[in-house]
């Protein structure tokens, strides 16, 4: 007959409470346990124990329970609590001469949102230079959120000045935010200026940020705008869609929901609809750091010569990854480099861009190994008379030159490169994203 075991666990009324020797230890693992459980109460009981014990605090127990009083500070049960103690403790670490950090006064600065106080919240944000410590975006939150609620216009605009002096980029929330506040005070031309911000830096808009939009289109008669030449003129001079020059016309906005169909048509209205490009001082910010890059990393010699070359033979309207459309799927036992592959791709191009040749990067080693092949020789000597082809130097990451190539003459790239390699992790991921949705085409 079998018989119970002797070591079973211990029912959860013997398990013992994990303690330390050092106080201040024990206080801030209880207090991280009342952060977990998100427990306000009991973290205030903590705290005025730990005063009445005379227990030693540092900055992580101030941060503790500065962040739980910020977190219940807009819940209406917690609200009056978590305000009045979130201000006793910010006053009682300043008291001790600890500085804040990034993370304190964000606590602080979305408590005085909290209480309506947008001012403080905005001048502590100002205050953490004075500890050396850099803001982030989260930290200017509670001002501009603050100050956008209660329609103070000026003073949300000059919180989004200080975080564009920061060198911090607006996201979706904060130009949605900034967006109403505009419509809602009849900005016009605010509004418009956050409409282009948008479609700079996001991609895709939530259904908040939807409904601002709609909410502003269907309540407000559009500004006259611009004449319809120079609209013209700077559509061209920004790659499409958009031009920075306010609305053409006036009259009401018809607003409806729709789709747009593959080809750019909209379904709505009829309309063809441009494509809208990475506008000029962008794509050149953008090659110039793809250069300064390969500089580093490519024989400076070796580079610098192919971008004279290119600055010398710039009429190109796509750029082939000669090495990756050869190689594409001829990993199988016969497989080799595909010089009919890269071939089709070449006369497809010329036959889209009206008879135009594009311009094949491969890196000489691949060329000469073609050249001495009799069946493919004809083909490549084909390419280098009708100038498709650039032969990278021995060495070279022929990666560096295809996209320089691309992102200087803003051309189409075909490859089916993915480009998560680690030197495009060096070009960040943004603007990156950006210009591959744009320019990179699929073989």
């Amino acid at each position: 007959m079998a018989t119970p075991s002797h070591h079973q666990n211990p029912t959860p009324s013997t398990k013992k409470k994990k303690t330390h020797k050092n106080p201040e230890a024990n206080f801030l693992y209880e207090l991280n346990s009342c952060s977990k459980s998100k427990d306000l109460k009991a973290a205030i009981s903590l705290y005025d124990s730990a005063l009445s014990n005379n227990t030693r605090l540092n900055q992580s127990h101030f941060n503790t329970l500065l962040y739980l009083c910020s977190t219940f500070a807009t819940d209406p049960d917690s609200k009056d609590l978590a305000l009045r103690y979130g201000f006793r403790v910010f006053d009682h670490m300043m008291a001790l001469n600890i500085h804040p950090n990034e993370a304190s006064i964000t606590s602080i600065a979305r408590l005085s949102a909290a209480k309506g106080d947008g001012d403080y919240a905005f001048e502590m944000v100002k205050k953490l230079g004075d500890y050396q410590v850099l803001p982030r975006l989260r930290t200017y939150e509670p001002a501009l959120f603050c100050f956008c609620q209660k329609l103070e216009a000026e003073k949300a605009y000059e919180v989004e000045e200080d975080i564009d002096k920061m060198g911090l980029s607006l996201e979706e929330p904060q130009i949605a935010a900034l967006l109403k506040l505009s419509a809602d005070t009849w900005r016009g031309e605010r509004v418009y200026n956050y409409l282009h911000n948008l479609r700079r830096s996001v991609r895709w808009v939530s259904e908040e940020t939807c409904k601002v939009l709609e909410d502003w289109f269907c309540c407000k008669a559009s500004e006259i705008g611009s004449d319809v030449g120079s609209v013209k003129e700077a559509i061209l001079r920004n790659g499409g869609g958009w031009h920075g020059l306010g609305w053409i016309g006036e009259g009401k906005w018809v607003v409806k929901k729709g789709n747009v169909e593959p080809n750019g048509r909209c379904c709505c209205c009829g309309e063809q609809l441009d494509c809208v490009d990475i506008d000029d001082v962008e794509t050149e910010k953008f090659a110039l750091s793809v250069a300064g890059l390969a500089l580093e990393r490519e024989v400076k010699a070796n580079f610098r010569e192919f971008q004279d070359w290119l600055e010398k033979y710039a009429d190109y309207e796509a750029i082939v990854d000669g090495a990756n459309i050869g190689l594409y799927q001829q990993n199988f036992a016969e497989g080799g480099f595909s010089v009919l592959q890269l071939d089709a791709v070449i006369k497809e191009m010329y036959t889209r861009s009206g008879n135009k040749w594009p311009l094949v990067i491969l890196h000489n080693k691949r060329v000469r190994a073609l050249l001495e092949n009799p069946s493919h020789r004809k083909l490549v000597e084909e390419w280098m008379a009708n100038g498709v082809l650039y032969t990278t130097p021995h060495g070279s990451n022929d990666d560096w030159y295809w996209l320089y190539a691309t992102v200087k003459l803003r051309c189409l790239l075909v490859t089916n490169d993915e480009m998560r390699d680690h030197i495009f992790e060096l070009l960040g991921s943004s603007f990156f994203l950006k210009w591959k949705e744009r320019f990179d085409i699929h073989f």
